[in-house]
C-alpha cells in the first residue's frame, strides 16, 4: 500500500516517509492509494471473539504489505486491553463507549496504535512528535509515547481551553513528553505545527512528525471502532445498517467512519455534529467552506474553526459537495443545547454524559433519519465541571486516572510564535 497526498495524488510515498512526515509536502494530507474492501462476515466474526482482533484484521488490509500480520496482532493486543461497549439506551438508540482507554477519551485508540507502529518502523531513528491539541488529543497522545527512548512529545495546547484534568495528563509525565501553554486557540497551536512543517530544513533537521489527525497512522486506526461498533449494532438489530452520530472538531473522527463506510461497511447515514464551531454543517448546507476562528465552548475539544480533515472529506467523495450531502448530514449545537441534553439523558436514562457526547446524542435523536448509536468520546468526569452544577451531583475520578492529581504540573508557556516553538524543540 502506498500513500499520496491530497493535493497532489499523483505523488505516491511509502508508509514510513508518510508516517514520518506526518503533513506532506506539498501541505496536503496522506491517503491510501486505494481502499481496500472488508469482508464484513470476518468483520462480525472477529468482533465476536474482541477489539482487538477487529483491529487487527483492518489494520491487516493497510498494513501487511509493511508488518507482518502477527506483529499487527501483537500491536492491537497490546494497545486495546481495554473495554469497548455498546451501550443501549432503548431499541432505537445506543452509544458506543470509547472512553474506556487510559485517558479516558476516543483518542486513545488512534495514539496508542500509532505509539506502537512507531517503536515498529523507527526503531533507531530520534524522532520528535510535535501535536497540537484542544484538549484529549495531548492527553492521549502523551500517555502513548511516554516513556519511548527514540520519540520527544511536544504538546500544544491553547492557554485557558482545556480542562484542568486534561492539562494534567499532559503536563504531569516529564520525561520526553513537554506540554506547551499557546496564548491563543487551538487553531493558531495547529497553525503552529503546520509552519514548523511547512520548514523542511528544520523539519527534517529535528525530524519532525505529527500525532493530530492529520497523522495517517492516528486517523486510520480510527476506522476500526466503527467496524467493532456495526458488528455490536447489527448483532441486535438484525441487520438493520445504523445511522452514527459524531460529535466532530478537527473531522478526523468522522472521516475515518466515511472510509470505513465507503470499505464495505454498511450504514444509513452520518451525522456530522459540532458546537458553536460549526463550519462544516454550514458548508454542508451552503456548499461553501468558510473557515472561520475558533469560539469557546462548553465542549472544548471541538472547539475547532478550520477543521484540518476537511481536506480528506472532499478527498473522499471526489470533492463532489452533493456526494457528501447524500450520506452526511451536518448539524451545530449551542451550549445551552448542550447543558438541556446533559440533563435530559440523565433524568431519562439514568447516565451521565460528558458535553461532547451530549452533542451526539442530541444529533441522533433530531437527524430522524433511523435508528443507530452515537459515539461517546470523553468520560463525563474529564468535565466535572461542567457536569456537577447541572446534575447536582458529586463526580468521581476513575481510580485509574487519579495518579494524575498526585502530581505537580510542568508546562512551558508560549507566545502564539513558532520561532519559540522552534526554541522549545531544539531544547529536548
Amino acid at each position: 500500500m502506498k500513500y499520496y497526498s491530497t493535493r497532489q495524488p499523483n505523488q505516491l510515498y511509502d508508509l514510513r516517509t508518510a508516517a514520518r512526515q506526518g503533513l506532506a509536502p506539498d501541505g496536503g494530507l496522506f491517503m491510501p492509494e486505494r481502499l481496500p474492501k472488508a469482508d464484513m462476515d470476518a468483520v462480525v466474526e472477529s468482533a465476536e471473539r474482541s477489539f482487538a482482533d477487529t483491529a487487527a484484521y483492518i489494520a491487516g488490509l493497510f498494513f501487511r504489505d509493511d508488518m507482518p500480520e502477527e506483529t499487527l496482532e501483537e500491536i492491537c493486543r497490546d494497545a486495546y486491553d481495554f473495554d469497548l461497549p455498546l451501550h443501549d439506551f432503548d431499541e432505537h438508540a445506543a452509544t458506543l463507549e470509547l472512553f474506556h482507554g487510559p485517558t479516558l477519551a476516543f483518542k486513545d485508540f488512534g495514539a496508542r496504535f500509532m505509539a506502537r507502529m512507531f517503536r515498529r518502523l523507527f526503531p533507531d531513528e530520534k524522532i520528535v512528535v510535535l501535536t497540537a491539541t484542544s484538549g484529549d488529543t495531548g492527553s492521549a497522545v502523551a500517555a502513548g509515547f511516554y516513556g519511548m527512548d527514540n520519540i520527544d512529545v511536544c504538546i500544544l495546547y491553547p492557554k485557558g481551553r482545556v480542562s484542568d484534568f486534561q492539562e494534567r495528563q499532559m503536563a504531569t509525565l516529564g520525561k520526553n513528553i513537554r506540554a506547551v501553554c499557546v496564548d491563543g486557540s487551538f487553531d493558531d497551536c495547529q497553525a503552529l505545527v503546520k509552519t514548523l512543517f511547512n520548514d523542511h530544513a528544520f523539519s527534517r533537521r529535528y525530524n519532525i512528525t505529527s500525532a493530530n489527525s492529520i497523522s495517517l497512522l492516528r486517523w486510520i486506526p480510527q476506522s476500526f471502532y466503527y467496524f467493532y461498533g456495526y458488528a455490536r449494532w447489527v448483532r441486535r438489530h438484525a441487520g438493520q445498517a445504523p445511522v452514527i452520530a459524531v460529535p466532530s472538531g478537527n473531522f478526523g473522527n468522522i472521516t475515518a467512519g466515511i472510509m470505513a463506510g465507503k470499505m464495505g461497511m454498511p450504514v444509513k447515514r452520518f451525522v456530522a455534529c459540532t458546537n458553536a464551531n460549526d463550519v462544516i454543517p454550514r458548508y454542508l448546507r451552503s456548499g461553501e467552506f468558510m473557515p472561520r476562528k475558533s469560539v469557546a465552548t462548553l465542549s472544548n475539544a471541538m472547539d475547532v474553526g478550520n477543521p484540518s480533515n476537511y481536506e480528506r472529506l472532499c478527498d473522499l467523495f471526489g470533492h463532489r459537495t452533493d456526494d457528501i450531502r447524500a450520506i452526511v448530514e451536518g448539524i451545530g449545537y449551542s451550549d445551552a443545547r448542550t447543558e438541556e441534553t446533559i440533563r435530559t439523558v440523565y433524568e431519562k436514562h439514568g447516565y451521565i454524559i460528558d458535553p461532547h457526547s451530549a452533542i451526539g446524542y442530541a444529533a441522533l435523536q433530531d437527524a430522524g433519519a433511523g435508528d443507530g448509536f452515537f459515539l461517546s468520546t470523553a468520560h463525563y468526569s474529564k468535565f466535572e465541571r461542567v457536569v456537577e452544577p447541572l446534575l447536582d451531583i458529586r463526580v468521581e475520578y476513575p481510580a485509574s486516572v487519579r495518579h494524575y492529581f498526585e502530581r505537580e504540573k510542568n508546562y512551558i508557556s508560549a507566545a502564539n510564535d513558532p520561532n519559540r516553538i522552534r526554541e522549545v524543540i531544539s531544547g529536548f
